[in-house]
């Protein structure tokens, strides 16, 4: 029996074990097609539950927010998109409760995040935001791990403070930026400081120079900038194109995410840009969950920028890295509580998790450590206890000089010593290893009869270019060669690079010169200087065939609405021909000139004739037939000479597209090859492992991924050096992607060559040497020397275009190609002939008045009458035969008369053949 007993116990102990390893869903709300929030978000729970030894699984219940077009209600079209969709949030916040969950994670805008948490407050489950929020009143279950928004505007006005700053610009983006500010409009709002508030607005399509030129005009040389990550580098760039980031400027940059975007066109220029930071991204634990969030992407089959997790901790936004700290600390809390049960929750009821309440006092009463630091609530459930980095850019990169806190202030580490620009001599007679890489025409073997040593093996741009910095700096040089021709990548299964990279990591060379395209991942192993030469990624393809001629070529000569008008005015002078010798007495003639008085005239105008009359002057062949009235003589002349100025400038205009040859390329830009490339068989492609094929691998432009991807699924689109792109692009229907400097060398030295599109990014080419290298800011300041005399614009000269050997291309001389003539061109003989055709109906009319005029003289009353007979006749339209009416003299008896008058109307029926009278 106690054995039966001893069983059965362990029985139900194995049974709770397994009945307590439950599902627990936790709900996350996202915004948008970044995926860079829910990937940190699934990663946490996966973090969770493989470390955390909890009773339990983490299950993530997934919304997503999509954007709504902001539509013109009068015109129709997309004015902006927005991400504000209160009703769509409710919806989905509905959705996800009814599945259980315990807690709620969003990082949305201010609509969606008010309606989720008053949804969830009602219904007492947790709302973790990782967002700015200028909102301090909390209601039942709503905590928030961003830092507190007026205790950040008194970190970055200590920052102001301490760098003594008697006037300056403030530059803001929205409204909400002006609350991070708001500290230091209150520091600054004595008498002897100046403070200048301006709002970045932007003139469309993205370009802030307008209002950067405002503040360039002020003067204002010191300048705090509050900007989204999505803009600041932009806003920077245009900053830097108006002049607003010389070396006398500086700011601060109010923006917590500043590290993670590219600062290196800026570290040279000698401006002063300062910052804080939440995220160290040296932490251990940032690189290792950097490295989970890259594995996670993987797995979701997502592009990848780079394979480093150092470098993907530097790109760790602060949105992300707060997710990650707030599953930590909800899942430390649910622990907290111990046992609790989850249940769905309906809207359309009045239920809540008993729960609730105390997991939220739990998250507020914890105090923990995450990728943002020290995470410490006050009682209302904002973070006010937190810690930030200053940093600032010099040119080894971004530098920590500093330290805040919401307890000690500011506090300024050690400044980093810039380089002795005073000591001129600190590179003389040092003696450097250069390795290159034979790439023409960097780096090529002089062509010689008699042979060569050493440094007098090589020519090429990039020889010249280190012989020059030579010759400003007083050091020696030793070239060594790189066979394999490989610039340097990461290896992923042992660490470490490979390449050029590799050497100059490992201690073969001083320093590496070729087309080596500096980027963030490459600027984590090694150091660069300034850079030298400025490009971006293009589209190599065959040079465009001539195309052929289209069926309807006869017709170009003229735009359509020029042939609409001319089909118009054919129809239009025929048919004012065909009515003005209806009224023209001179154009009804007498059928038989023998007899003196006739009975009937005829007239030759018809319809038909007018057409053909018309047409004949049209195609300038003429007609059988002739216009004898002054009105229509004047049309008529009036249609030749309209006739005359169209032909010529079609036979003219007909000539020049005749013999001018359209060369047609199959596509113009990259998004019509990526649409047309299947259908049209061609195949795109890069070299293997190099910049290009790592910037469409880690695009976030959908363009741009699927680029990548189609290389990635395609692995014989790529090639292994740039020689083999240009050759497989000669032969025909492949397109190749290269950097434009590259192309520009290429297309010299062939007539097969040309270069398609305009640059899809840009980047630079620099020398690369081992970090921390105290060489760097000399040769920095070397190649900005060279740049600004023009001595490396003559190098690039020499070796693109002076000392390439380009073969006799075979190129017939172009015509330029004649637009077709428009309206523009030819509207003034259209509107000659227009007033032609009026001033010949008022001649007519004219003519038929004196007519009636001479025939019934001061007989008023028939005179009047007449002319309604006749215009009555004339407009009827009833034939082309017109009866005479005899006129009878005044000595005529009154019996004649009355006999004229009682006998029957005669008519007239005519036919071609026979003329019958019949009364």
């Amino acid at each position: 029996m106690n054995e039966l007993l001893r069983k059965l116990f362990v029985c139900l102990v194995i049974h709770e074990s397994f009945a307590l390893q439950r599902e627990v869903f936790v709900g996350g709300i996202f915004e948008g097609t970044n995926e860079n929030e829910e990937i940190a978000f699934r990663v946490a729970i996966d973090i969770v539950n493989k470390h955390r030894q909890l009773p339990y699984a983490l299950v993530p219940v997934i919304g997503r927010i999509e954007a709504d077009e902001v539509v013109d209600a009068k015109h129709g079209f997309t004015l902006d998109m927005t991400w504000d969709r209160p009703f769509t949030a409710l919806e989905i916040g509905c959705s996800i409760l009814s599945k259980g969950v315990v807690g709620l994670f969003n990082s949305l805008s201010e609509d969606n995040s008010n309606t989720i948490q008053s949804l969830c407050d009602d219904k007492e489950i947790p709302v973790i935001q990782t967002i700015f929020d200028t909102e301090h009143e909390r209601d039942c279950c709503s905590i928030n791990l961003f830092p507190h928004a007026p205790v950040l505007a008194r970190a970055f006005a200590d920052v102001v403070k301490k760098w003594n700053w008697d006037s300056f610009t403030i530059i803001y983006e929205n409204q909400a930026s002006l609350a991070k500010v708001t500290e230091m409009l209150k520091i600054y709002n004595t008498t002897g400081h100046t403070v200048v508030l301006r709002q970045l607005y932007t003139s469309g399509n993205g370009d802030y120079r307008k209002a950067l030129k405002d503040i360039w005009k002020s003067g204002q040389k010191n300048i705090v900038l509050d900007c989204s990550t999505e803009n600041l580098n932009e806003v920077l760039k245009q900053a830097q194109q108006v002049g607003l980031m010389a070396n006398d400027y500086n700011y601060i940059i109010i923006n917590l995410d500043m590290h993670t975007i590219d600062l290196g066109p800026y570290q040279y220029g000698g401006t002063n840009i300062t910052g804080l930071r939440l995220i160290d991204p040296l932490n251990t634990f940032v690189i290792e969950v950097a490295e989970a969030i890259l594995h996670k992407r993987n797995e979701m089959n997502l592009p990848v920028d780079s394979f480093d997790p150092f470098v993907n901790a530097w790109q760790l936004q602060v949105k992300t890295a707060l997710l990650v700290d707030a599953v930590m600390l909800f899942s430390q809390a649910l622990d907290n509580i111990g046992h609790f049960t989850a249940m769905p929750l309906y809207c359309n009821t009045t239920d809540n998790w008993i729960h609730g309440e105390t997991a939220f006092n739990y998250m507020k009463t914890e105090t923990k450590s995450g990728l943002t630091g020290p995470i410490q609530f006050d009682n209302v459930g904002v973070r006010s206890e937190f810690d930030l980095e200053l940093i600032e850019l010099k040119e080894g990169g971004i530098t920590t000089i500093g330290t805040w806190n919401s307890r000690d202030g500011l506090n300024i580490s050690r400044i980093i010593p810039e380089v002795d620009d005073t000591d001129r001599d600190n590179l003389r007679n040092r003696s450097f290893i250069v390795i290159i890489a034979l790439t023409p025409p960097y780096a090529m073997l002089k062509e010689s009869k008699v042979k060569l040593d050493g440094n007098d093996r090589f020519e090429g741009f990039g020889i010249d270019l280190i012989a020059e910095l030579a010759n400003l700096e007083g050091f020696n040089f030793t070239f060594i060669v790189r066979v394999d021709k490989q610039n340097g990548d990461i290896n992923n299964a042992t660490g470490r690079w490979t390449g050029l990279i590799g050497d100059v990591i490992d201690g073969v060379a001083d320093l590496a010169i070729t087309d080596l395209t500096v980027n963030r991942k490459r600027q984590s192993a090694v150091d660069f200087t300034s850079p030298f030469m400025d490009l971006g990624i293009q589209i190599l393809y065959a040079q465009p065939t001539s195309a052929p001629p289209s069926f309807f070529t006869f017709a170009s000569p003229f735009a359509v609405e020029v042939w609409l008008l001319l089909g118009g005015a054919y129809f239009g002078v025929s048919l004012a021909l065909f009515i003005m010798a209806r009224l023209c007495q001179s154009e009804w003639s007498n059928p038989y000139p023998c007899i003196e008085e006739p009975e009937y005239l005829i007239n030759q105008f018809s319809l038909r004739n007018s057409l053909w009359f018309t047409l004949g002057g049209l195609m300038q062949q003429g007609a059988d037939i002739a216009p004898t009235g002054l009105s229509t003589r004047l049309l008529t002349g009036f249609w030749w000479f309209f006739t005359l100025i169209m032909v010529s400038s079609y036979t003219a205009n007909l000539a020049a597209f005749l013999t001018n040859e359209v060369k047609e390329l199959p596509f113009s830009n990259v998004e019509e090859l990526v649409k047309r490339a299947e259908k049209l068989g061609i195949q795109y492609g890069a070299k293997k492992g190099g910049a290009t094929y790592a910037f469409f691998k880690g695009s976030d432009n959908d363009l741009y991924k699927e680029i990548g991807s189609y290389m990635e699924s395609h692995p014989d689109v790529l090639v292994k050096e740039n020689e083999d792109g240009e050759a497989r692009v000669e032969k025909g229907n492949y397109a190749f992607f290269m950097e434009s400097t590259s192309i520009s060398y290429a297309i010299s030295g062939s007539c097969n060559l040309a270069s398609v599109g305009s640059k899809l990014d840009e980047k630079n080419y620099a020398i690369a040497m081992r970090q921390d290298s105290t060489y760097r800011g000399r040769l920095s300041a070397a190649v900005l020397k060279l740049k600004e005399s023009g001595k490396i614009d003559e190098l690039q000269r020499k070796w693109w275009l002076e000392k390439r050997k380009k073969p006799e291309c075979e190129e017939a001389d172009e015509i330029p190609g004649a637009p077709p003539l428009n309206l523009k061109h030819v509207g003034g003989i259209f509107w000659v002939s227009t007033g032609g055709t009026i001033l010949s109906f008022f001649l007519v009319f004219t003519e038929l008045v004196l007519h009636t005029l001479k025939k019934y003289g001061r007989d008023r009353h028939s005179c009047t009458e007449e002319l309604k007979d006749e215009v009555r006749f004339y407009f009827s339209f009833k034939g082309m035969v017109k009866p005479i009416k005899n006129r009878k003299s005044d000595s005529q008896s009154t019996d004649s008369k009355e006999k004229l008058e009682v006998n029957e109307p005669i008519t007239y029926d005519y036919t071609p053949d026979v003329f019958t009278t019949s009364n």
